[in-house]
């Protein structure tokens, strides 16, 4: 003998509304991180995803470029000096692949300079960030990067 159901039916979407339950299937960005200092990239995965993001770590260029062949990112977060590929070329070595990936490099170093001095005359102009960076700081400039509003970054922590 079937059981009567004691319970009102509420369908999904009025949950996902009322924010009940999160969105399924909502895309979440993917961010690749890449720096040579493993410390660094690291903690700025482990940031990146606590804040609801999809972080990927790569700890040099050559290793990140395979990577975004492989899963394409949203957003390409690297630090610009590094052995063997540097952040400006992995820069543009990804979008000519990933037309659409968001870059944003960060270094504390001189050096920077002339290598995005390079890049701006072969058509590439990247945002910057100084080493060091505040995580608030650098979830704004993401946030930014990927035209997230802050009320959406909101959604990505649930």
């Amino acid at each position: 003998m079937p059981v009567e159901n004691e319970f009102e039916k509420v369908p999904l979407a009025d949950l996902i509304l009322k924010g009940i339950i999160p969105e399924i299937n909502q895309p979440r960005p993917i961010v690749l991180v890449v720096d040579d200092e493993i410390v660094i990239a690291d903690t700025l995965t482990v940031i990146l995803a606590k804040e609801g993001f999809v972080a990927i770590t790569a700890y040099d260029g050559l290793t990140a470029f395979e990577i975004a062949k492989i899963i394409p990112p949203d957003l390409l977060l690297s630090d610009v000096v590094m052995p063997g590929l540097n952040g400006v070329e992995l820069a543009m070595a990804i979008r000519q692949i990933i037309p659409d990936c968001k870059v944003l490099l960060f270094s504390g170093q001189a050096a920077t300079v002339d290598l995005l001095a390079q890049a701006r005359a072969a058509g590439h102009n990247f945002t910057t960030i100084e080493k060091p960076v505040h995580p608030a700081e650098l979830l704004v400039r993401i946030s930014e990067s990927l035209g997230i509003q802050q009320a959406n970054q909101e959604k990505l922590s649930a």
